[in-house]
């Protein structure tokens, strides 16, 4: 084999092996490249709302806090979603108590972490009130403290939807006989005034 022709060969193979790496290389890029529209290893972002899109209306609505001397309950007005129905505003207004950060020097009796599992209105304008059995466990116990946290719902309900009737407390889903041992709460029961202590003009609720 003559030199010129074994050069021509190497030629031939150099070119041959160099085009198959490039192919080969370009193929694992083209099967490593993200989807169209990811990015990376970081999810798609969630777009935006709109500028112009309606806020969510509120009404202004009356809570309970626990009273500085720990034997009353204080109204407050605060902010509430708008409910599009008696069940769905009441829903909201429990909620809300839940949730809700008293004004200082005024604290809730609520205990921290209870929720909300299910609200219902039977034909006779009862409401039915589903908490979270660790409003039960969370509970610090004590008579008025007791009082207190029953009547912070039940009046919460009954002052800002006047036509409902009364509210019965349920836990876990079942009638419970009391909360921490002291109030009844095996029959539904009625807005309790006397516990309320007249608003103090100087403990306003969070503006809008």
């Amino acid at each position: 084999m003559t030199t010129r022709r074994l050069s021509l060969i190497l030629v031939t193979l150099a070119v041959g092996g160099g085009l198959a790496w490039a192919l080969l290389a370009g193929l694992g890029r083209l099967l490593q490249a993200p989807a169209p529209g990811a990015s990376g290893d970081e999810a798609p972002q969630a777009a935006n709302p709109p500028p112009n899109a309606p806020a969510v209306p509120h009404i202004k609505a009356t809570l309970y806090f626990i009273s500085e001397d720990g034997r009353r309950l204080v109204p407050v007005e605060q902010e509430v979603p708008l409910g599009s129905t008696p069940v769905a505003q009441a829903r909201a207004l429990v909620e809300a108590q839940l949730a809700a950060t008293p004004p200082p020097p005024l604290v809730s009796a609520i205990p921290a972490g209870t929720a909300l599992r299910g609200l219902f209105i039977s034909d006779r304008g009862d409401v039915f009130v589903d908490l979270d059995p660790s409003v039960h466990a969370k509970h610090p116990g004590g008579s008025m403290l007791e009082l207190l946290t029953v009547y912070t719902i039940v009046n919460a309900v009954l002052t800002n939807l006047p036509a409902l009737q009364d509210v019965q407390i349920l836990i876990g889903g079942r009638e419970t006989d009391t909360l921490a041992g002291h109030v009844d709460l095996r029959r539904p029961l009625r807005r309790n005034d006397p516990i309320i202590a007249a608003p103090d003009p100087q403990v306003a609720g969070p503006k809008p």
